[in-house]
């Protein structure tokens, strides 16, 4: 089975899930210039983040990196995670399930 999404059709702000009832967690993370997404974490999964436009600051705990459009960064979800836009934001966000 394919299913299909636009992410210019999703509903939901900051956040909008591509594939509810499917793993892993796919999401759009849409944010405005200097807004911010709360502290947040995904205990037990692997982040894929990549930015498709603008310009975000990722902080993981105390660690902050500065994004640009095109940039991918892979990551634990166990870090306390913030992300702040500079400029107009859209990120797609895979979340996967850690296997042990």
């Amino acid at each position: 089975m394919v299913t299909i999404e636009s992410l210019d059709d999703l509903d939901g702000t900051p956040y909008a899930n591509a594939f509810p009832t499917e793993e892993p967690k796919t999401l759009r993370l849409t944010l405005s210039a200097g807004e911010r997404a709360e502290t947040h974490d995904h205990p037990n999964r692997h982040v894929i983040l990549y930015l498709i436009s603008g310009e975000i600051s990722l902080q993981l705990d105390e660690e902050s990196h500065q994004l640009e459009a095109g940039d991918v960064v892979h990551f634990d979800g166990a870090h306390d995670i913030t992300s702040s836009a500079k400029t107009d934001s859209m990120a797609l966000i895979v979340l996967s399930k850690k296997v042990e």
